[in-house]
């Protein structure tokens, strides 16, 4: 059985990230015979279009995956713009998606709300996505529910593509990630890059201690009990702390003598605990920007053996061969 995962650079890998998508998918990775994943950069196109800020963003997320347990020699791992087959299959595929399919997709209607461009990459991102999946034959791609509807557009075309020229594709199943909750950003709304309340995953160790430090909390006394269910400080601190260790930081709370400072800094060893060996092999990355141009060549040749076998098949059916 084969999965596939695709994630785009956005930026800055933030806990957001790291606890939503990223742990998921390299858990995920495990659990399947053979496991394809590959970075979205076509796709973030359509919304990052200045040049230096996409290439840091592609060459830091390549670092970040790696350094927090990507292992290419048991994960196909490369860049969707060195694979030429996902734009050949895209156009194919677009020649045979009815119009009526694109403009029922929520995502662009969701984007133009926000005011993003309404450009022909953005409405036609499905058709890439579909193509993306295609070409690999993945039995499963996992999905959140903001992605579901995408999944299954891909497998309306696949079918037709079927029903037109004879069994080519596998329609995957949809793998639904589980619900990570939101996790807080430092004002207390879901962390997010667009509210400016990240806590980066991979950054150093003083600046992550000023963000922790930084984080909004209510003005209760040092004296007084507090609530930790509605502190933010507690709420991230789940994430890192185990039971045994998060049950006497509850109570506390509960019973009063404990200032948010305290909290900050028992968050701040737990996530120093936690991170610093991937700060320690993301730092390596960084120091050797070679074995990750190396890895990314040899993935990039795996997926363009598998791809354009897939791509010929396709021509030979529509004509094209």
């Amino acid at each position: 059985m084969r999965i596939l995962t695709g994630i785009q650079p956005s930026g800055t890998l933030h806990l957001g990230n790291y606890f939503g998508a990223v742990l998921p998918a390299l858990r995920l990775a495990h659990t399947y015979d053979e496991s394809v994943l590959f970075l979205a950069d076509l796709h973030a196109f359509t919304t990052v279009q200045d040049q230096k800020r996409l290439k840091s963003s592609i060459f830091n997320l390549i670092g970040d995956l790696l350094a927090c347990g990507l292992d290419p020699q048991k994960t196909l791992f490369f860049r969707q713009s060195d694979v030429s087959a996902h734009s050949e299959l895209s156009w194919i595929l677009s020649c045979i998606t009815p119009l009526g399919l694109l403009e029922r997709a929520h995502s662009f209607k969701d984007k133009k709300a926000k005011g993003i461009e309404a450009s022909a990459g953005l409405f036609t991102y499905p058709i890439l996505m579909t193509a993306d999946i295609l070409l690999y034959e993945p039995h499963f791609v996992p999905v959140g529910k903001d992605q579901k509807q995408h999944l299954e557009m891909a497998r309306d075309i696949a079918q037709k593509f079927n029903t037109l020229f004879g069994d080519t594709f596998l329609l995957p199943e949809p793998v639904i990630a589980e619900e990570t909750g939101i996790i807080p950003g430092t004002d207390g709304q879901k962390m997010s890059k667009s509210y400016g309340n990240i806590i980066p995953v991979f950054a150093t160790e003083n600046e992550i201690k000023k963000i922790i430090m930084g984080i909004v909390t209510d003005s209760i006394p040092v004296s007084e009990p507090k609530n930790p269910d509605t502190c933010t400080v507690f709420q991230l601190a789940r994430l890192f702390l185990s039971a045994s260790d998060l049950e006497p930081l509850r109570q506390k709370y509960k019973n009063g003598g404990m200032g948010y400072g305290e909290a900050k800094n028992i968050l701040f060893d737990a996530v120093k605990h936690t991170l610093s060996p991937l700060w320690e092999k993301r730092k390596l990355f960084q120091e050797n920007p070679e074995y990750i141009q190396e890895i990314m060549k040899i993935g990039a040749e795996k997926a363009n053996h598998i791809a354009r076998q897939k791509l010929e098949m396709v021509k030979q059916r529509i004509g094209l061969l």
